[in-house]
């Protein structure tokens, strides 16, 4: 229902473990960037135009590739951050990749810190330059990230994937209850005969 092709979430996760971060596909941009970071960032900020992942490839949640965000011109802050960070590495500046649960972003020595974009915030960090991966609790407010999930994924999503999600969780919910009452039944129906025995053996 969310995944009409399951491979899409399988390539989502990997990518954000390992980031397909490709200097070689913004190669050919290098001279129309800045050398300082601070300028690169809102260089990519401006000509990458947010939008989100069901709008752009009819699922609440991909990573795509660099190719496929320059081709579009747009994406969500993965797809930013994806893009920054292939500038960064293909002008050999150094940089950390940063995922919270609402945010992804790229870290460097000048960046200023905001209240999406801290060392508080992030669960997970990966340092292309060392190869080290970090992981932490996260602080961030649960309210914060339900409200954020709700503007990303639900509130875009299709009505029709919607109501096929709602009608897929009720049958589940249903056949559970089923199951259930169908074990129960047939728990009833094993009493019953032990009984029956057990009455006719002190007959007996």
């Amino acid at each position: 229902m969310l995944y009409p092709n399951p491979l899409n979430l399988v390539m989502t996760i990997h990518r954000i473990i390992k980031p397909d971060v490709d200097p070689s596909a913004v190669e050919l941009m290098l001279d129309d960037f800045p050398s300082d970071p601070v300028a690169i960032e809102s260089t990519v900020l401006a000509r990458i135009s947010y939008s989100l992942d069901w709008e752009l490839y009819k699922m609440p949640w991909y990573f795509p590739t660099v190719e496929q965000v320059l081709e579009r011109g747009e994406g969500d802050c993965k797809a930013r951050a994806l893009v920054f960070a292939s500038v960064l590495e293909a002008k050999n500046i150094p940089y950390q990749l940063n995922s919270s649960p609402i945010h992804v972003w790229v870290d460097y020595e000048s960046k200023q810190e905001n209240p999406y974009e801290n060392p508080q915030v992030k669960f997970y960090q990966y340092d292309p330059e060392s190869g080290e991966r970090q992981f932490q609790i996260p602080n961030i407010g649960i309210s914060q990230v339900m409200d954020s999930w709700r503007q990303q994924l639900w509130t875009p999503m299709p009505k029709d994937r919607r109501a096929l999600l709602i009608s897929g969780l009720l049958a589940l919910i249903a056949a559970r209850v089923i199951l259930r009452k169908k074990r129960g039944s047939q728990y009833d129906t094993t009493a019953l005969k032990a009984n029956r025995l057990r009455g006719q053996g002190l007959a007996e």
